[in-house]
């Protein structure tokens, strides 16, 4: 039973983590408006992965804690988890709301040309920043779940 846990955990890991490191990487790669719109398609589409392994992967944590009786007296894993509700509220409170706007202002200059609009390439570079820390705390999280330093 341990096993199949940590091997749905893992798989859980790897679909939230594997679709946040991807998805600015194909949003950032649109030159022209016509790929943004293609480039939101793909990634509203691909936004259900982290949804669903996110809540595999808080099931199955906590099953393994349990099983395993470590509860919260590691410090690496209380640390794991902070980072990880820190992550969860950049994405869903801070990134997506942002890029929702964006979308909306692309699909509404559909007629208006493939030109992408300078204030949409400004925003883009702000949430940037907000995608690349969130994927440093991905690093710091998965090298806290491997390491387990202290």
């Amino acid at each position: 039973m341990l096993g199949l846990l940590l091997v749905l955990h893992i798989l859980a890991t790897i679909a939230v983590i594997g679709t946040a490191f991807v998805v600015p990487f194909i949003r950032r790669s649109a030159r022209t408006a016509g790929q943004l719109r293609f480039a939101f398609s793909i990634t509203t589409k691909l936004a259900l992965l982290p949804k669903i392994g996110g809540a595999v992967l808080i099931v199955t944590g906590i099953w393994l804690m349990i099983i395993t009786k470590m509860g919260l007296s590691q410090m690496w894993l209380n640390l794991s988890i902070l980072l990880s509700l820190l992550m969860i509220v950049m994405i869903g409170g801070l990134i997506e709301p942002r890029m929702k706007k964006i979308m909306q202002i692309v699909s509404e200059r559909q007629s208006q040309g493939d030109e992408v609009p300078a204030g949409l390439t400004r925003s883009m570079r702000k949430i940037t920043l907000l995608e690349s820390t969130a994927q440093l705390l991905m690093i710091a999280i998965t090298v806290l779940m491997v390491v387990k330093p202290f």
